[in-house]
């Protein structure tokens, strides 16, 4: 075990104190990008950093991309991007790829450092 000011490592999951962190304040930025939940039209939803200028249309590249691919313990996706997760054992994250280019992005929901330290908390779903 890793302990950090707030945060403690264990098993290679990283935890923060959930008083440490306001849920309204967004998550950290990755070379100038916004950490947003992204969700397209028939490619499903993604959480990571994209960079909302170099938007062409409804296309974009999604950075340190995280599918989230079935969910619980938040009732919507703006749940999920404000509060994060209230059940992670009970969530399907598989790893986050480098980057994904998606078509058809409908809805860019901003991810707040709470939301973000509950879904990195989320353990990689494998099959």
């Amino acid at each position: 075990m890793k302990i950090d000011g707030n945060e403690f490592e264990l098993n290679g999951v990283k935890y923060v104190r959930a008083d440490s962190v306001s849920s309204c304040s967004m998550a950290a930025e990755l070379d100038g990008l916004e950490y947003c939940m992204v969700r397209t039209y028939s490619a499903g939803v993604f959480a990571g950093y994209i960079d909302r200028d170099a938007l062409n249309g409804t296309s974009g590249t999604v950075k340190n991309a995280r599918r989230i691919w079935q969910w619980a313990g938040a009732a919507s996706l703006s749940q999920l991007a404000t509060e994060g997760t209230k059940s992670p054992d009970n969530c399907k994250f598989p790893c986050p790829v480098s980057e994904v280019t998606l078509t058809q992005i409908i809805e860019i929901i901003p991810i707040t450092e709470k939301a973000k330290a509950s879904i990195d908390g989320v353990k990689v779903w494998e099959k």
